[in-house]
C-alpha cells in the first residue's frame, strides 16, 4: 500500500508541477504583446499598392488609346492629368472624413468606388461620345476625375491609421512599409498592365480585370481591419498597452485643431511644398516613362514590361531604408531637425542632380540608370513628409492635416502630366527632365525651413476666455 501511496503522491506532485509550469507559460504568453499591428501595416501596404497599380495602368495603355481616339501628346497629357483634379479634392475630403467617420468606413467607401470606376474606364471613350457631343476626351476627363477623387483619401488614411496603430519608435518603420506601396506598385504596374494587355490583346479588358481584383481585395480588408487597437479582437492587452504607452509625443487630452491653423505653421506648409517635389517626380515617371521609352528608344510591349520596372527597383529598397535612417538619426542624436530637415534637403539636392544630368546622356542604359538613382533618392525621404505631420499635429487632427498636405502636394498630379506633355510636344523630353530637376531644387530649399520640434497645440478654453475678457 505504501508504494502505491508514494506513486500516487508522486503523480500529484508531478501534475502540480506541470500545472504550475503551464500557468507560468500561459501568464508569460498573456503578457507577451500580440503582433496585430503588423497585420494592419500589411493591409495598408496591400491596399495602397493596388491603389497605385490601378492609377498607373492607363500609362501602359496610352499608345493604344491615343491611336484609337487620335490623341496628340498634349491631349494625352490632359487625359493623364485629369486624375489629379479629383485626387486633390479626394485627398482633402478623405482626411476630414477620416477624423469624423473613422478610417475603416472611408477606406471601404473609397476602395469600392475606385474599383468600380477602374472597370468603367474601359468605356470612357464611349461615355464621352454618348454624353459629351462625340468628345471621347471628355469621357476620359469625367471618369478620371471621379477615379482620382476616390483614390485621393488613401495616403491621408494611411497616416491616420499609423497614428493610431504605431508606437513612436516604430512610426518610421510603419510609414516606410505603407509608403513602400508607392514604389512596389509603380514597379509592378509594368508587368501587370503589360501582361494583361498581351494576354487579352484588349486595353479595355485590362481595366475590367484590375477593377475586379481590387473589389476582392477590399473584402479581405473589411474582414481584418479596425480603426484602433482597442477595437481589434486579435490585439491583446499587452499590445494595446505597448502602442498607447509608446505614443508619448502628445497629451491624451489634445483636441482637434481648426483647418486654418495648418497655414499658420511654417513647418506644415514647407513640408507640403517639399512633398510636392516627391509627387511631381513620381507622376512624371508614372505617366510619361512608358511613352518616353517607346518614343525615344522604340521599346515595344514585349520589352517595355521589364525596362519600365528598372527605375522603380532602387526606390523599393530606399523607401524602407529611409524610415530606418530617420529613426536611427532621431534615436542617436535626439534632433528632429537633423532627422527631418538635413536628411531631406541633402537627399533632394542629390535627386535634382540626377534628373538635371539626363539631357546630357545619350544612351538608354545611362538614362535609365540616372532615373533609377534619382527615383531611389527621391523615395529615400518619402516617410519624412508624413512623419513631420505626426510630429507637429495632435492625433485628432492628423487625418485632416495629412489630407491638406496631400492636397497641396497633389497639385503635382495635375501639373506634372500636363506640363510634361506640353514640354514634350513643343520642346522635347529633355525639357521635361530639366523642369523636374528645378522643382526638386525648390523643394530642397523648402525642407530647410522646417521647425519639426514646434508642436501645434490646441488652445485651452480657459486661455480663450481670459483673452476674451
Amino acid at each position: 500500500m505504501t508504494p502505491c501511496l508514494i506513486f500516487i503522491s508522486s503523480l500529484i506532485i508531478m501534475a502540480s508541477a506541470l500545472l504550475n509550469d503551464s500557468c507560468v507559460l500561459l501568464r508569460s504568453r498573456a503578457m507577451q504583446a500580440s503582433s496585430t499591428r503588423y497585420t494592419i501595416f500589411s493591409l495598408l501596404f496591400l491596399i495602397a499598392l493596388i491603389n497605385y497599380v490601378d492609377r498607373g495602368a492607363l500609362s501602359f495603355a496610352a499608345n493604344a488609346i491615343s491611336q484609337e481616339f487620335h490623341f496628340s501628346k498634349v491631349q494625352l497629357g490632359a487625359v493623364l492629368g485629369y486624375f489629379g483634379f479629383g485626387y486633390l479634392f479626394g485627398s482633402l475630403c478623405g482626411g476630414f472624413l477620416a477624423d469624423r467617420l473613422g478610417t475603416k468606413k472611408v477606406w471601404l467607401m473609397a476602395g469600392i468606388l475606385w474599383s468600380l470606376l477602374e472597370i468603367a474606364t474601359a468605356w470612357a471613350g464611349e461615355v464621352g461620345m454618348a454624353l459629351f457631343g462625340g468628345s471621347a476626351i471628355m469621357g476620359f476627363a469625367a471618369l478620371r476625375i471621379l477615379f482620382g477623387f476616390s483614390e485621393g483619401p488613401a495616403y491621408a488614411l494611411m497616416n491616420k491609421t499609423i497614428a493610431h496603430w504605431a508606437p513612436d519608435n516604430e512610426r518610421g518603420f510603419a510609414l516606410s512599409i505603407g509608403l513602400l506601396s508607392t514604389q512596389v506598385g509603380s514597379l509592378l504596374t509594368a508587368p501587370i498592365a503589360v501582361g494583361l494587355l498581351l494576354l487579352t490583346d484588349d486595353w479595355r479588358m485590362m481595366f475590367i480585370l484590375l477593377g475586379a481584383f481590387s473589389l476582392l481585395a477590399m473584402l479581405l480588408f473589411a474582414r481584418h481591419f479596425t480603426d484602433t487597437p482597442l477595437l481589434h479582437p486579435r490585439a491583446n492587452a499587452a499590445e494595446r498597452q505597448l502602442i498607447i504607452s509608446g505614443q508619448k509625443s502628445e497629451s491624451q487630452h489634445e483636441g482637434a485643431l481648426p483647418w486654418w491653423r495648418f497655414f499658420t505653421s511654417r513647418t506644415l506648409v514647407c513640408n507640403a511644398l517639399g512633398y510636392f517635389s516627391f509627387l511631381y517626380i513620381t507622376f512624371t515617371l508614372v505617366t510619361w516613362l512608358p511613352k518616353y521609352l517607346q518614343d525615344n528608344f522604340h521599346y515595344d510591349l514585349h520589352s517595355l514590361w521589364y525596362v519600365a520596372m528598372i527605375p522603380w527597383s532602387g526606390a523599393c529598397l530606399t523607401v524602407l531604408l529611409g524610415g530606418r535612417i530617420a529613426d536611427r538619426l532621431l534615436a542617436c542624436f535626439n534632433n528632429l531637425r537633423l532627422a527631418r530637415n538635413v536628411f531631406a534637403s541633402v537627399t533632394l539636392c542629390a535627386t535634382a542632380c540626377c534628373f538635371m544630368a539626363i539631357p546630357w546622356v545619350g544612351s538608354a542604359a545611362g538614362i535609365i540608370a540616372l532615373m533609377t538613382l534619382g527615383n531611389a533618392l527621391n523615395a529615400l525621404v518619402n516617410n519624412v513628409y508624413w512623419s513631420v505631420v505626426i510630429d507637429v499635429t495632435p492625433k485628432a487632427s492628423v487625418g485632416a492635416y495629412s489630407g491638406m498636405t496631400l492636397a497641396i502636394a497633389n497639385l503635382a498630379s495635375i501639373i506634372s502630366p500636363m506640363l510634361s506633355g506640353w514640354l514634350a510636344e513643343y520642346y522635347g523630353y529633355n525639357a521635361m527632365f530639366t523642369v523636374t530637376a528645378c522643382i526638386a531644387f525648390g523643394s530642397m530649399l523648402a525642407m530647410t525651413l522646417l521647425q519639426p520640434e514646434k508642436r501645434l497645440q490646441a488652445e485651452a478654453p480657459t486661455a480663450t476666455a481670459q483673452q476674451a475678457l
